[in-house]
Parts: C-alpha cells; sequence; structure tokens
C-alpha cells in the first residue's frame, strides 16, 4: 500500500497548501469518537498518509448511517505498535494500514477481530494473505521504490540511478535519504527489496556499502520525502540536499496534481530497479466499541467508490477488480514489472532479526 499506503504521498499536498481531510465527524467528533455498538461514529486508526475524499465518506454516511472519525497515529509502524500496546483496549474500531512487512506481527500479537468483509469475492487472491482466517482485508498495493530528483540529475548530466547496484556507485555518494526500517513502513519495505534482490546471505554486505556511499537514515517518509529530498514540493527548503529518496512509484502523481501551473512531465522519476511491493490491509480491531459499525467500514473500504477514490488520495493501487483507475495516475505513474519480494513466511520468521542486523550495520 496503499502502493501501497500508504501510500502515502498526502504530506506533499499538505506542502503545497492543499487540505485533504483528516476526519468527516460533525459534533460526533466531540464526544471522543465510538462510545459503543449503538454509536453512530466508527473510529478510523491510520498511519499519516490515509486521505479520502469528503464526498466518498458522505456516501458511507448516507449508506449506513455511520460517520467516520478518522485518527491518524504516526507512521505504519508506530501506528501499530501503539494497537499492540492497548490490545482489547484499542483507539478506535479498524486500523488501517497494517502491509505485508508488518503483517504477521500484527496477527502474531492478536489485535484483529475476524470478519469476512462483504465483497471480498471481488477482490484479487494473490493480496489476501489472510484468506483463510479473515484477520485482516486486503485495500491496496504499492510500490515502494527510489525516487529520483530529475532537475539535479539534468544539471549535472548524470545519468539517474536505475537498480540497487547502482546505488552504491561512487557518483550517488552522498545523495540517497531512507526511512529507518525500525519504525517505518516503506523503509522496512526497501531493506526487504534488498533481502529479495542480494538474498539472505548477501543484503548485509550490500548495506555495508550504502552506508559507506553516505546514505542518510530519517524516522520517516514524511521527514524523507519533504524535509529531506530536494525534488519534492516540499523539498525547497535549503536543507534539502538529497536527490533520492525511498518513496514510492506513484508519487510523480502527486507532484504533477498539486503543481501550478500543472506541468506536462512529474518532476520526479523512480528507479524501477528499486522496488518492493506492499500489499496494505485493515482489519477489525479486537475489543472495538463500534464492531458493527467497523465491519460496515470493511465493507466500504473495498466497495468500487473508495477503491476508486483511493488512486489520487493515497496514490495506491486499488485491489478490487475492474476499479477504474485516472488518466492523471496511469500518465504518470511509473510501471514496475518486476518488483522484489518476499514470502510472508520468510517475513514473519525473519523480519525482526532483519531490522536488529539492519539497525546495527547502519544505524549504529
Amino acid at each position: 500500500m496503499s502502493t501501497i499506503k500508504k501510500i502515502t504521498v498526502t504530506a506533499v499536498a499538505a506542502a503545497l497548501g492543499v487540505t485533504t481531510l483528516a476526519a468527516c465527524g460533525g459534533d460526533a467528533e466531540k464526544d471522543g469518537g465510538s462510545k459503543g455498538a449503538g454509536s453512530t461514529t466508527v473510529t478510523l486508526v491510520s498511519h499519516e498518509s490515509f486521505a479520502v475524499s469528503e464526498a466518498v465518506l458522505k456516501k458511507f454516511t448516507q449508506q449506513t448511517g455511520y460517520t467516520v472519525k478518522v485518527l491518524k497515529t504516526g507512521d505504519a509502524g508506530a501506528a501499530l505498535n501503539k494497537e499492540i500496546l492497548t490490545k482489547g483496549s484499542p483507539q478506535g474500531d479498524v486500523l488501517w494500514g497494517v502491509d505485508n512487512t508488518l503483517l504477521s506481527r500484527a496477527l502474531d500479537n492478536g489485535v484483529f477481530t475476524p470478519y469476512r468483509a462483504t465483497g471480498l469475492d471481488q477482490v484479487a487472491p494473490e493480496v489476501q494473505l489472510d484468506r483463510e482466517r479473515n484477520r485482516v482485508t486486503p485495500v491496496d498495493t504499492g510500490d515502494v521504490c527510489v525516487n529520483y530528483d530529475k532537475k539535479y540529475f539534468a544539471d549535472r548530466k548524470l545519468a539517474p540511478p536505475s537498480t540497487f547496484d547502482d546505488l552504491i556507485k561512487p557518483e550517488y555518494r552522498d545523495l540517497l535519504v531512507v526511512e529507518n526500517a525500525a519504525v517505518s513502513s516503506p523503509g522496512l519495505a526497501f531493506v526487504l527489496g534488498t533481502v529479495g534482490r542480494y538474498g539472505e546471505s548477501g543484503w548485509e554486505a550490500y548495506w555495508k556499502k550504502l552506508k559507506a556511499n553516505g546514505v542518510k537514515v530519517v524516522d520517516g517518509w514524511e521527514q524523507a520525502y519533504n524535509e529531506e529530498f530536494s525534488g519534492s514540493a516540499g523539498g525547497k527548503k535549503a536543507k534539502a540536499d538529497r536527490p533520492l529518496v525511498v518513496s514510492y512509484a506513484s508519487s510523480p502523481p502527486v507532484e504533477v496534481l498539486y503543481a501550478k501551473p500543472q506541468p506536462t512531465e512529474a518532476p520526479t522519476g523512480v528507479a524501477t530497479g528499486t522496488c518492493f511491493r506492499q500489499i496494505e490491509f485493515a482489519g477489525l480491531l479486537k475489543g472495538a466499541k463500534n464492531e458493527p459499525g467497523g465491519k460496515a467500514l470493511l465493507d466500504f473500504l473495498i466497495s468500487r467508490p473508495f477503491q476508486e477514490d483511493m488512486p489520487l488520495n493515497m496514490f495506491v493501487h486499488p485491489v478490487v477488480k475492474g476499479a477504474t483507475l485516472p488518466p492523471l495516475f496511469t500518465r504518470f505513474g511509473a510501471v514496475v514489472e518486476k518488483p522484489e519480494t518476499v514470502s510472508p513466511d520468510a517475513i514473519a520468521e525473519n523480519r525482526e532479526q532483519w531490522v536488529r542486523s539492519w539497525s546495527s550495520l547502519v544505524v549504529k
């Protein structure tokens, strides 16, 4: 996701002065959110990059009588950590944003109540990673990849990198910023991409070379993309001197969408040989105060109206068969034909050790 989210790039819109909907609730929000099964408010806990059109949430309210309150709690990893700590007494009813890099941790900690969402038969089977128990519902996909600042490389007549191997070359020294894999979903996805590319016996050696080549690590995506990356709309500050950043294959369209005047070419590009595919999920939180509302919301998240709203709000790909992608998304978003992947079982078995090893190699 959520291409995944998933995404995933709404902070760029904020940097350009565009207002995105954080919550739609009216007076219901003032009472602190969901109060019980009879409540008309359903609370969606999400990462910071969640965004949806107001008209789409109104459609959900019209159909079900429930009003959605969105509670944003940091990066996807941070959001999950909070739900694990409050297991059984969750902050809301549905958690959005657990992806395949974090899925086993969420499932092993038992934060979700199983529920088979209405419409799941229209979701591609390859993204239903918990299909036997339905503790989570797949909602979007996305590719985490290195993005580059086209102007930086054009001005220097330097070809941008296109593969993992390129990133350790001397000409790209001190140019890349990545997110901390211990707390950031795209950061972890990028590390898993190197595991997929170099294998369990070679990825650590790769990161030693990347560190020697001046890679910079920051906590999360928003800091990396909007404060450190020179190619983003938010990266016009003096300190934004890194023309390479770990982001998404779908990040370039947002730079076009919110630019004024709108350019005919995206100012950023994607190194398509550095990608890892994410699948993003939502789930009914165990102990949810408004379980009926949570189930209704999960049904809605895989409905066509919501799925077709996601691409230009969170810049992720829908998972529902036949959902339409907007022309701007398909024109400016990169197509990744062969993303790196790591099996869910391998992630579940090795993720914590991989993160510890990565932290020891790169952060300490």
